[in-house]
């Protein structure tokens, strides 16, 4: 039995467990349908034509964890952003934490999936938000089929939320493979304001396969601050899928910072429903060995007077692979568009590749929008000056490798995570930077 025939059949299993008479039951059952029919992606497919699953999907993973495994925080301690204070859902082999938590209800909702989902509290925000906005390709619908928990964050309006919240996933290995879906619902009201930090985290070299889905709502002038670190342990693959549907005058940030594991796909989709709305997608990827990271990505300009950016920087060494699709679409009426594309990638090995894509479909006439990728090496001449000033060739070469994705970091509003992530880079190049930060 394949992994398709494993979910589907595995799905009857599901429906044991949960409320059938959720209002959500008839929404997991068109999903698991349409995974049927589709199942999983391949490289036949335009959008996955860079990224094959087929050695991802070749293990036994187990869909349902049969034991719990007690964590302590000392074991996981490296993972948080623990120089600050936050809000923390935790789970373990996707089954929440509650002794590693900090969740709150305290003039804001952040608590569980499974709580929003089967309480008759959240049931009008679930009817009014879940799967509205998430596409239904076959990797989403199979997440929403077997939706149940995940982080549930619901910001009211004029509301400031005083410190980050944390949503970390974390897989022992007791099982030999684990197949997880997390279902993340984040709505923010209006005038109000929230950062968040996500990480998925494999603390064995067990295999584990992740499908993600992230559902964002921002409404009138709401600002959500997303980060995601994603440096996982080599036999860990992760497919990330969210969907960010913005109303007039709201920013959402989305950061991406890809340094490990085996393959990873990040599927970034924002709606602009709205006028004078900005979204910013940035992110790095650093990746060496055999790893490949895919960036998909979509901005819908459909109303007018809105802003876009996007920045991606990339450095592949050995014999990695990454991809990067970035779609840009502006409707007839989204006149007085500034929309900004960029990509841009060092490859350190002969065996190092990049496939990047930039594309734009413009429908109105008075707009302002740009595109463009480069792929390239090291600039010889500034190694030259610094090795010329006694800088040693590593040290030259890592801060070459820096300076090229500060841009990215400068963006970084949240200082500690900005710390994490140059402490990262420093890591993954091999040297002590040393700058202070």
């Amino acid at each position: 039995m394949d992994l398709k025939e494993k979910l589907v059949s595995s799905f009857l299993a599901f429906e044991e467990h949960i409320d059938v008479h959720s209002p959500v039951h008839d929404i997991r059952s068109e999903a698991i349908k349409t995974f049927e029919t589709e199942g999983f992606p391949t490289k036949k497919q335009e959008a996955w034509k860079y990224t094959s699953l087929n050695t991802v999907l070749k293990h036994d993973y187990s869909v349902f964890p049969k034991q719990e495994n007690s964590i302590e925080y000392k074991d996981i301690k490296k993972y948080f952003l623990h120089d600050i204070d936050t809000y923390k859902i935790i789970f373990i082999d996707g089954k929440y934490s509650s002794h590693l938590s900090q969740t709150t209800h305290d003039g804001i909702d952040v608590c569980l999936m499974s709580s929003a989902l089967n309480k008759p509290k959240y049931k009008q925000v679930i009817e009014t938000y879940f799967n509205k906005v998430a596409t239904k390709d076959s990797l989403t619908a199979l997440n929403t089929a077997f939706s149940s928990e995940g982080a549930y964050i619901h910001i009211p309006k004029n509301k400031l939320v005083d410190k980050p919240i944390q949503i970390l996933h974390f897989s022992t290995g007791n099982e030999a493979a684990l197949m997880l879906q997390p279902r993340n619902l984040i709505v923010a009201d209006e005038n109000s304001e929230v950062q968040i930090f996500e990480r998925h985290q494999s603390l064995t070299d067990n295999p584990v396969l992740t499908n993600s889905v992230t559902e964002i709502y921002t409404a009138k002038r709401a600002i959500v601050d997303y980060y995601k670190l994603q440096n996982d342990n080599s036999n860990a693959s992760l497919i990330d899928n969210t969907f960010v549907d913005q109303k007039e005058q709201s920013h959402c940030l989305v950061h991406t910072f890809s340094f490990g594991g085996k393959l990873t796909r990040n599927n970034l989709n924002f709606y602009q429903n709205g006028e004078r709305i900005e979204s910013t997608m940035k992110g790095i990827t650093i990746i060496g060995d055999k790893q490949h990271v895919d960036h998909n990505t979509l901005v819908h300009h459909i109303e007018p007077n809105c802003e876009s950016h996007q920045d991606y920087k990339g450095i592949f060494g050995d014999s990695a692979t990454g991809v990067f699709n970035g779609k840009i679409v502006v409707e007839k009426l989204a006149q007085k568009t500034n929309a900004f594309q960029s990509n841009n990638n060092i490859l350190l090995s002969d065996k190092a590749s990049i496939n990047t894509k930039p594309q734009l479909e413009i429908f109105a006439d008075d707009v302002k929008c740009s595109h463009g990728c480069t792929i390239g090496q090291l600039d010889e001449s500034a190694m030259f000056y610094m090795r010329s000033r006694g800088i040693p060739k590593k040290e030259a070469k890592a801060l070459l490798m820096y300076a090229f994705s500060n841009n990215v970091l400068s963006s970084v509003r949240i200082p500690e995570i900005k710390t994490r992530i140059t402490k990262i880079i420093a890591n993954k190049l091999g040297v002590n930077i040393g700058f202070d930060l």
